[in-house]
């Protein structure tokens, strides 16, 4: 069973700074119920909000969940870092299709600018994309996203309702190798994300 204390990432990250060498260290693999746990921990901290943490609970209990694709940063048997992919719906002309979308990421904050997060947004975009997903959506800011292959979803005609704080260019998408340039629209956030604000 994975252990957890408020202490050990911030352990863990101080140690490996030192060492540099944290990414040698790092696995990325899918989540187990036994880092249900310590997967709250590390949401709750990284966004300062408990609804965040219920939502990954409430994703991981409804009918768009992907087990495959909720994955953790975990770094000598402790999880730093969680990210998840689930299915959203895209509405145009009637009609609604499911997309990949990426929410949330988090990283215990001790262990921030180690390339944790970047490493969780590679490896389960790289498995979505082996699942033939044709894209994946999130939001969040550009300058991050952008390093990592996402681009402005309107550019590709997919609008994303927004909280007035944030920039219209959050809005992202990755085209990965299935993309299908058909798949447009307003997406619509499943009842999961009903108690996070900044998606209401």
């Amino acid at each position: 069973m994975t252990r957890w204390a408020d202490d050990h990432p911030i352990a863990i990250c101080r140690e490996a700074m030192a060492e540099l060498v944290v990414i040698d260290r790092l696995l990325i693999r899918e989540e187990t119920p036994d880092d249900h746990p310590a997967i709250a921990t590390v949401v709750e901290s990284a966004f300062g909000s408990p609804p965040v943490a219920r939502l990954v609970e409430a994703i991981r209990a409804s009918d768009r969940a992907i087990p495959a694709l909720s994955l953790v940063a975990d770094i000598d048997g402790e999880v730093v870092g969680h990210v998840m992919i689930s299915y959203v719906d895209l509405h145009a002309d009637g009609v609604e299709r499911r997309i990949a979308s990426l929410s949330p990421l988090a990283v215990a904050p001790a262990c921030h600018a180690r390339g944790i997060g970047s490493a969780l947004v590679n490896a389960v975009v790289e498995r979505a994309d082996q699942r033939g997903e044709p894209l994946v959506v999130l939001e969040g800011d550009p300058r991050s996203y952008g390093r990592l292959g996402f681009e402005h979803t309107v550019t590709h005609g997919i609008h994303i309702d927004l909280p007035s704080w944030a920039p219209p260019e959050a809005a992202q998408v990755r085209r990965i190798a299935s993309y299908d340039p058909t798949l447009r629209g307003r997406l619509v956030y499943p009842p999961a994300f009903a108690e996070v604000t900044h998606h209401n």
